[in-house]
């Protein structure tokens, strides 16, 4: 399906956060949003869901205003993991998981076949199946990270928003949610939409990489021929070197931040 945003300007509180964003997100890629904090990628990602609906501008799918999609055609197509997210205390896995089929289903239906085979696809694809009975809040940080990709798997979208998906992670955790993110994308063509903290990440992850500075996008193209030292240090303010790992992946290292630079 195709996303795309057009002159998006959002104004929270009075501050401006974005300012006439507009690009077209390629079907069945992996696109990374990057750029400091503040710089507005988390409310490009809710405006793309109708998380956000304070904003100027267009967001179409295929073609049509998401506006008048429906928000739960909407959720039928796109799903989202937010930051912010929380379960009642008793919830085992299975149930979380489950949560993620309520677009598809009518009030008051139980599960369908087809539910049943959405959740034991997406807890087998997060390696959660031997969980599956245990309460949320019981598990380990990545654990309790990949229950909560689970449950937006369990929608079966074509479209999935990720903000900050490695976000308290140890780097073993990391890599693993970043590996399910790849496996589903080229399982299912799923076209991914996530904000990254991590540039090597973004460089190692993506297709293409968005750079959000001073409320707009600032660069835009494949990562290994954009993510540079330089834009790390017109983006970060930091100064970075290049090396080759052993897998011939080429990794920036930040080492220092820029002189002169105000906190």
């Amino acid at each position: 399906m195709n996303l795309t945003a057009e002159n998006i300007s959002v104004t929270l509180g009075g501050k401006e956060i974005l300012r006439d964003v507009s690009y077209k997100f390629i079907s069945g890629k992996r696109t990374a949003l990057i750029g400091a904090n503040g710089a507005g990628k988390s409310t490009l990602l809710k405006v793309l869901c109708l998380l956000n609906e304070k904003f100027s501008g267009v967001v179409t799918l295929d073609g049509k205003n998401i506006r008048e999609v429906g928000r739960k055609n909407l959720a039928r197509v796109m799903a989202i993991l937010p930051q912010e997210r929380d379960a009642p205390q008793d919830t085992t896995v299975k149930q979380l998981v489950s949560f993620g089929r309520f677009p598809h289903k009518k009030f008051f239906d139980g599960n369908s076949a087809e539910d049943d085979a959405a959740i034991k696809n997406a807890l087998e694809l997060t390696r959660l199946t031997e969980f599956e009975n245990r309460q949320v809040i019981s598990l380990s940080g990545g654990e309790r990270q990949r229950a909560w990709l689970a449950t937006t798997l369990a929608q079966r979208p074509k479209i999935l928003l990720l903000d900050e998906p490695t976000t308290y992670l140890d780097i073993a955790h990391q890599l693993e949610v970043m590996d399910i993110i790849a496996d589903v994308n080229k399982k299912f063509s799923t076209t991914i939409i996530m904000v990254l903290h991590d540039i090597n990440h973004a460089r190692l992850y993506s297709d293409d990489v968005l750079i959000i500075k001073d409320k707009k996008i600032v660069a835009a193209g494949e990562p290994k021929k954009i993510l540079s030292a330089q834009i790390l240090s017109e983006i970060f303010n930091v100064e970075a070197d290049i090396f080759t790992n052993a897998a011939g992946d080429k990794i920036i290292f930040p080492i220092k931040r820029r002189a002169n630079i105000e906190l």
